[in-house]
């Protein structure tokens, strides 16, 4: 009964899941958007371990719900961590930063509200090559600059300013040969859709 040659669940193609989908068939089922984000940015945090977790724990303790997230090293010894959240909770983010400055030890935080979020969204994500690679040529084709970029199995997501969010929704809806006409998905800040 074990056959080497025999296909287990994890390495099952999405044909294999899916064998009405066909060859052929799409793997992009939608292009998603959100203008409702709000790209916060909490610079010269001590780069150590745990000081991601004291942040997210202290927003989390205030019932804000992060998106994306980023860390960068800026300089010797600090990081950088840049995440999104709803709009709608900025003044919050920004009293927990305030309140919380000593215990975070970071050198300045801003944040931008002119940001948005655009994603394809479909099935198969891992199993389908050059999907990123058309994702990003059709947004840098346009002259739009990304910001920021999270993925999943089912997405791939990029923030960009907001004042070029309608032109990054039209580039991909193009680059994947999607009806510009239909209905966009609207993904709602810090839903992780």
């Amino acid at each position: 009964m074990s056959d080497n040659n025999e296909t287990t669940e994890e390495t099952k193609s999405m044909g294999d899941l899916f064998p009405d989908l066909g060859p052929e068939a799409p793997v992009i089922s939608g292009i998603a958007h959100d203008r409702s984000e709000a790209l916060a940015t909490v610079r010269g945090v001590p780069n150590e371990p745990g000081m991601a977790a004291k942040v997210f724990t202290e927003l989390a303790t205030a019932g804000i719900n992060v998106d994306m997230i980023v860390q960068a090293g800026a300089s010797v010894g600090t990081a950088d961590i840049s995440f999104t959240v709803p709009e709608s909770t900025v003044k919050e983010v920004e009293k927990v930063l305030i309140d919380k400055h000593d215990e975070l030890g970071y050198r300045a935080f801003d944040i931008n509200t002119k940001v948005g979020k655009v994603a394809v969204v479909g099935v198969g994500m891992k199993t389908h090559s050059g999907l990123a690679a058309k994702f990003f040529t059709a947004l840098s084709e346009k002259g739009i600059n990304v910001l920021m970029i999270s993925t999943s199995e089912i997405r791939i997501a990029a923030l960009v300013p907001l004042d070029q969010l309608d032109d990054a929704v039209r580039a991909l809806h193009t680059a994947y040969g999607l009806d510009a006409d239909q209905i966009e998905a609207v993904v709602y800040g810090g839903t992780g859709r």
